[in-house]
């Protein structure tokens, strides 16, 4: 479906086709790394302006969403995985979808803006204007490291939690941030390999469609060691205690198990990968588990 098609049909979008706009199974570990980002901030937010900076997290990432699925409409159109979004599946015109996810934007950032500080909506506005310009079109229909570079834009959340908060950045959700970026390629390459044709028929240059299942098992164990690094940076660096370091250590030596798996794996079906199917799984487990450690640890910090 082009979008031309997709725009001339009248569409019968309702509220679920708004939501699904957002993504809300991505929105959930987003909402999630902020939150955390948020509560182990030093200093004090009311209960209701905190539950305001974690729902203008939610606003920011579904905007992005929104946009996301707005530019991407022809593509997904051509992917079984994405073909029955509102858009490419006829029930929503591209123009609503750019007006609700601009109008969201902007909401989401004034809204953090007037409730916390300034700062912290400098950095929501950032993440949302990386994810739609610079991963969603510029990085990832043009160069197989889209999602490492890209990956950035999912980041943010430790960092807008925190400055919601504090009004500036430390040590700490500056860690967070590079956790989730190097965290990126292996969870979001163990997805490529077993769509690996999906994206090939949109024409999107994922890595295991441009260099090939074995390179890309490569790098998913190259990056993986450099997330391992990553995870433990906390407290080598003592800026979490034991609790943290032993649960990073415990579910980091999973993830790298995991992913060893996968690396020495040469299955090329795609409904037989299991391994992979399995490191996609848990790295999103993984990320619930690290970042509610890193919280547990602050509240044993501070008993």
């Amino acid at each position: 479906m082009t979008n031309e098609t997709a725009s001339s049909v009248p569409m019968p979008a309702d509220w679920r086709d708004f939501v699904a706009l957002t993504k809300p199974r991505v929105m959930t570990l987003v909402v999630f790394t902020g939150l955390c980002g948020l509560l182990v901030a030093p200093g004090h937010l009311s209960p209701i302006l905190a539950f305001t900076a974690i729902l203008c997290i939610a606003l920011g990432a579904g905007a992005a969403g929104a946009l996301n699925q707005w530019y991407e409409a022809d593509r997904d159109a051509r992917m079984k995985r994405t073909a029955g979004r509102p858009l490419p599946a006829g029930r929503m015109d591209r123009q609503s979808a750019l007006h609700f996810g601009v109008g969201l934007s902007f909401f989401s950032v004034l809204l953090m803006g007037f409730a916390t500080n300034w700062f912290a909506a400098f950095i929501l506005a950032v993440s949302i204007l990386f994810y739609v310009f610079v991963y969603t079109i510029w990085l990832k229909p043009r160069t197989a490291q889209n999602i490492v570079i890209g990956g950035a834009a999912g980041a943010f959340p430790p960092l807008i939690g925190w400055a919601a908060v504090t009004g500036d950045v430390a040590a700490l959700p500056v860690a967070l941030f590079m956790l989730i970026f190097f965290w990126t390629p292996p969870h979001f390459w163990a997805l490529a390999l077993f769509v690996r044709m999906d994206y090939a028929n949109a024409g999107i240059p994922m890595l295991p469609v441009v260099a090939g299942e074995r390179t890309t098992r490569r790098q998913i164990l190259f990056y993986t060691v450099i997330m391992a690094a990553a995870a433990l940076a906390p407290v080598l660096l003592r800026l979490t205690g034991l609790v943290y370091g032993l649960t990073a250590l415990i579910a980091t030596g999973i993830f790298a198990v995991l992913a060893v798996q996968v690396s020495l794996s040469h299955e090329t079906d795609p409904a037989q990968m299991r391994a992979e199917r399995r490191l996609f799984k848990y790295s999103v487990l993984y990320l619930f588990l690290i970042f509610g450690a890193v919280v547990v640890d602050h509240w044993v910090k501070l008993a």
